[in-house]
C-alpha cells in the first residue's frame, strides 16, 4: 500500500500558475505510475496527467496539454504538476493517485492508491 499526501492548491486568478506536490510513503516501487486527476463539482473525477516512475514517459489529457506539466523526483518520492494559465474550467478538487504498473492508464479505476484531494481555485 501506498501512502499519497497532495499539497499546494490555492485559490488563484484567471492566467496565473500554481504548483501541486504529491509525496508518497509505505511500499513505493519504480514500477509505479503517478497521475493526477480532478473532480468539479456535479462532474465524474477526470484524468489530467501521468508519468512513469521509472521511465519519465508523460501523458496528457487534451484539456491541458501544453499548460500543464507533470515531473517526478524519484529521491523525494514525490511527484508534481505545474500549472500554467489556470482558468476558471481548472477549478476543482485534484487528486494523485498511485498505479502498480510500469503502464500508463487514463482511467481511474486503474489506480491502486489516492490521496485525499487537494482544493484548487481559479478566480476569473
Amino acid at each position: 500500500q501506498v501512502q499519497l499526501v497532495e499539497s499546494g492548491g490555492g485559490l488563484v486568478q484567471a492566467g496565473g500558475s500554481l504548483r501541486l506536490s504529491c509525496a508518497a510513503s509505505g511500499r513505493t516501487s519504480s514500477t509505479y505510475v503517478m497521475g493526477w486527476f480532478r473532480q468539479a463539482p456535479g462532474k465524474d473525477r477526470a484524468f489530467v496527467a501521468a508519468v512513469n516512475w521509472s521511465f519519465g514517459s508523460t501523458a496528457y489529457a487534451d484539456s491541458v496539454k501544453g499548460r500543464f506539466t507533470i515531473s517526478r523526483d524519484n529521491a523525494r518520492n514525490t511527484v508534481y504538476l505545474q500549472m500554467n494559465n489556470l482558468n476558471s474550467e481548472d477549478t476543482a478538487i485534484y487528486y494523485c493517485a498511485a498505479r502498480r504498473s510500469r503502464f500508463t492508464s487514463r482511467q481511474s479505476a486503474e489506480f491502486d492508491s489516492w490521496g485525499q484531494g487537494t482544493q484548487v481555485t481559479v478566480s476569473s
